[in-house]
């Protein structure tokens, strides 16, 4: 069920999402150009049972320069603020990039906060995700497939709490049975989503950030 994770974020960059109802076409628009080194991503389900819903940000204020989270994409910076016309319509558009995948997302400001895109995380609402990784693994007895979609739409919530815990319950200390490959792919997934918030915080870079977490879990 996971395996086709690879290869999935062209799939995702495709699928735009309309989240206006003032215009006929989507308006939360994204270009990219082509990576030069594709990276596995994991693209939401919607058929199957607890799915974590996306979480609705609370309303806030975005301003050029702030990095932004994006539920299915993660943390981009916002680039400009602007007015546009769009089939007729002249709405204000958030501009995103998201510099490691090469793209761009526009999110029209009336509908930010219903899209689900927020500013980072608090230090303290970080520091409960840290929490949520020393945690016990909560592993449910169903099956693999049934797991991974749930696992694929807490990554997809943009919750740093929801991811946490993905990461926590396939995360494998020394002495602990191997991950399978798809279990793999997720926890990467998981892990990247969780390190970039937590590089931005920091101010650092992403594989820093890694490097931090793994040495977090080398402890619990």
């Amino acid at each position: 069920m996971v395996g086709d994770t690879a290869g999935k974020m062209t799939g995702e960059q495709q699928d735009v999402e309309d989240i206006s109802n003032h215009v006929a076409e989507p308006t939360v628009t994204q270009s990219q150009a082509t990576p030069s080194e594709p990276r596995p991503a994991v693209r939401p389900q919607h058929n199957g049972p607890n799915l974590t819903p996306r979480a609705i940000a609370k309303a806030e204020i975005f301003v050029e320069g702030d990095y932004v989270v994006y539920p299915t994409h993660g943390v981009g910076k916002v680039e400009r603020i602007a007015v546009e016309e769009i089939a007729g319509h002249r709405l204000e558009l958030i501009h995103i990039t998201f510099e490691e995948n090469r793209m761009t997302l526009r999110v029209p400001v009336a509908k930010a906060r219903t899209a689900g895109l927020r500013k980072l995380a608090t230090r303290k609402l970080f520091d409960d995700a840290l929490t949520v990784l020393r945690g016990k693994a909560r592993v449910k007895r169903t099956m693999w497939s049934r797991r991974a979609q749930e696992y694929e739409a807490k990554i997809n919530s943009g919750d740093p709490l929801a991811i946490a815990e993905v990461v926590r319950d396939l995360h494998r200390n020394s002495g602990q049975p191997d991950q399978s490959f798809s279990e793999r792919q997720i926890y990467e997934a998981a892990m990247d989503r969780l390190a970039a918030e937590l590089g931005a915080l920091d101010k650092t870079d992403k594989q820093t950030a890694i490097t931090k977490l793994t040495d977090f879990l080398k402890t619990v």
